[in-house]
């Protein structure tokens, strides 16, 4: 399932726990969830290392899975004296009544329990509930939110998506141009709306990175060598080069995906979004709207805003709408047999 990326204004969830953590507001219950399962687990962590003694891990850390998970394991655990901790930490990981989704063995009357119990966890401890989503419609999120916090992790924005990445490098002792920071978040589908990527796989590719590179500063041909990107980059690649007169390139990218297996349907569909986008995005700008109105408009990151308004100024809406008439004719020849596949899009590029 690909999550929806929303962008907002609005303090990030990790911004606002570790505040949170700073003046000892969070508990005695909290619910973390979201797409950004990598922050919830570093928040997790974050109130372990400030709760916990490590010498009384063992025993002052409970993390509750679902076949240990009952109404009767969570007070048990909540109830449990601490040793030499500052408070007990009883972490429920993956709750499915969290999700809204219902769980073997709870029954209606159980989960209101549960409900009800967490009004009154003793000060002694903080339960933890976390997942992949909230159904904010029940009980018991509702009970968490009423007597303590919910913090829902969702993307990143570019700003603290970038600080992300150079902290990363840094740590391993990198250093690296911002430009070449720019160049590997767009290789990545963190951004894109259909892409389940996350910061886990961005860890995993800064991990890739940081293991080829042989010198101190990472280069753009590291980034090149070990990230491969995803179709809706290599499209957005591609259209860039037509629209900055380098063909060649784009014949380039174009066969690259093709010998790559890439769905030649999928190509098409993507060129024809990408038009549609820039040519809204090309309308509203003569229109006079900006960059914030726009993204409240189509509800899409403001990395895709920001690409489609670096392409709108080199076309005029006439020229757009003629190049969506070629995309939408090159599908229907090449369903029709008139046109062979890759003859029909290398056409498409010689003539936009």
């Amino acid at each position: 399932m690909a999550y929806q990326y929303k962008q907002t204004e609005k303090e990030h969830a990790f911004q606002t726990i570790s505040k949170d953590l700073k003046s000892d507001k969070v508990g005695p219950v909290a619910a973390l969830f979201g797409r950004e399962q990598y922050l919830v687990s570093w928040s997790c962590e974050q109130i372990i290392d400030k709760y916990i003694n490590p010498a009384c891990k063992e025993l002052d850390l409970s993390v509750l899975e679902e076949e240990k998970i009952s109404v009767d394991t969570i007070k048990e655990a909540c109830e449990t004296f601490t040793m030499m901790s500052e408070k007990r930490v009883v972490i429920v990981k993956n709750f499915p009544l969290l999700e809204g989704v219902k769980m073997k063995g709870f029954t209606e009357s159980q989960e209101a329990e549960l409900a009800e119990y967490v009004k009154g966890i003793p000060e002694s401890c903080i339960l933890i509930f976390t997942g992949n989503s909230a159904d904010k419609r029940k009980k018991l999120f509702k009970s968490i939110n009423d007597n303590g916090q919910t913090y829902e992790f969702e993307a990143l924005n570019e700003k603290a998506l970038k600080s992300f990445v150079e902290k990363r490098f840094r740590s391993a002792g990198k250093v690296t141009k911002p430009s070449i920071i720019n160049e590997f978040i767009q290789n990545t589908g963190y951004f894109h709306k259909e892409a389940d990527y996350t910061l886990y796989n961005l860890e995993n590719d800064i991990r890739k990175i940081i293991a080829y590179s042989e010198g101190q500063e990472i280069l753009l041909s590291d980034v090149l060598a070990t990230v491969s990107g995803n179709l809706e980059t290599s499209v957005f690649a591609m259209l860039d080069a037509i629209s900055i007169g380098r063909k060649d390139e784009a014949y380039i990218l174009l066969n690259a995906l093709l010998s790559a297996g890439e769905n030649l349907y999928m190509i098409l569909s993507l060129i024809a979004s990408q038009f549609e986008t820039i040519l809204e995005v090309k309308e509203m700008l003569e229109e006079g709207k900006n960059q914030k109105q726009i993204q409240g408009i189509l509800k899409i990151h403001e990395f895709r805003i920001k690409k489609a308004m670096s392409f709108a100024g080199r076309y005029s809406v006439n020229n757009l709408r003629k190049i969506l008439t070629k995309v939408y004719e090159i599908d229907r020849n090449i369903k029709t047999g008139i046109l062979e596949q890759n003859l029909a899009l290398e056409l498409f590029i010689a003539q936009i």
